[in-house]
């Protein structure tokens, strides 16, 4: 049984999140957590300043948000078939949201947070200092980061692009091996870098075990030579027709050019292209 956090503001951008979630997982047996968090910052803003106690806050802020989750729970029956597969359960809290997260996380043990981004103009608008770029960064626990344009469909094709820089455990890796078990899929290793140069000792063994870890299952090895990583991801998504992309938090440095790239209006697969974001 997987247990998957569904953090919502109830907007668009937040359902679809959701309906992938569904989509995604809809022949696995899971517990979908839906969360609402009214941040702290709302409560001390100019308009809250006198909300002081706990019943005031639960009038003015708690109910009105179990409302919506409850609205938002006939909407998913309405939308969707019942599945068997699935429960839901409702969560509301006030809090900073990163530490609402990382509670319920720990207290509802969390398989994997689902989490809707916007993309309309680029990750600099509304990922960097945002909620879900808070999440990914600073939540250590496995994330889908689904774009506003994202829709599902079957998953045949994941990227994972990687400088085999650093070595990855199997806890780590085991999320890619389950879809890669359950959907059929197949994994493009992808390895990108500035100038056509050979893999040293260290980068080699890295890629010796990703070889290992990943036998038995459909996969491919890619080298690409490109002094912009986020075109060459570009490129490669596009001839690939690539379904989702794998990244590793652990190597940051490497992941930041894909997610948190300054200039990303025509990076195209931030709007449309999910982020499965991995942590130790």
């Amino acid at each position: 049984m997987k247990n998957i956090l569904l953090p919502t503001d109830f907007s668009e951008n937040s359902y679809n999140a959701i309906a992938y979630a569904l989509r995604h997982f809809e022949n696995s047996k899971c517990n979908f957590y839906v969360l609402h968090v009214t941040t702290i910052d709302v409560l001390v803003g100019a308009d809250t300043v006198y909300l002081t106690s706990q019943e005031e806050i639960e009038n003015v802020y708690t109910k009105p948000a179990k409302q919506q989750l409850v609205a938002l729970l006939k909407r998913i029956s309405k939308s969707f078939k019942p599945n068997e597969n699935h429960k839901f359960y409702t969560l509301t809290d006030y809090n900073f949201i990163i530490e609402s997260i990382r509670k319920h996380v720990k207290e509802k043990k969390i398989d994997l947070i689902v989490m809707g981004t916007k993309g309309a103009s680029g990750l600099k608008e509304f990922i960097i200092g945002s909620n879900s770029g808070d999440v990914i960064t600073k939540v250590r626990c496995t994330s889908l980061i689904v774009p506003e344009n994202a829709t599902y469909k079957a998953i045949e094709e994941i990227a994972f692009p990687t400088d085999f820089s650093l070595s990855y455990d199997i806890q780590t890796l085991q999320p890619i091996s389950d879809i890669l078990k359950e959907k059929k899929a197949f994994l493009r290793i992808l390895h990108i870098t500035k100038k056509n140069a050979e893999l040293n000792i260290e980068e080699q063994s890295n890629k010796d075990l990703l070889e290992d870890f990943f036998d038995g299952y459909k996969h491919s090895f890619h080298f690409l030579t490109h002094n912009k990583i986020e075109s060459a991801i570009q490129s490669f998504v596009e001839s690939r027709d690539i379904d989702i992309i794998v990244m590793v938090a652990k190597n940051l440095n490497y992941f930041q050019h894909l997610l948190f790239h300054t200039r990303v209006e025509k990076i195209s697969y931030h709007t449309d292209i999910p982020f499965l974001v991995l942590h130790e």
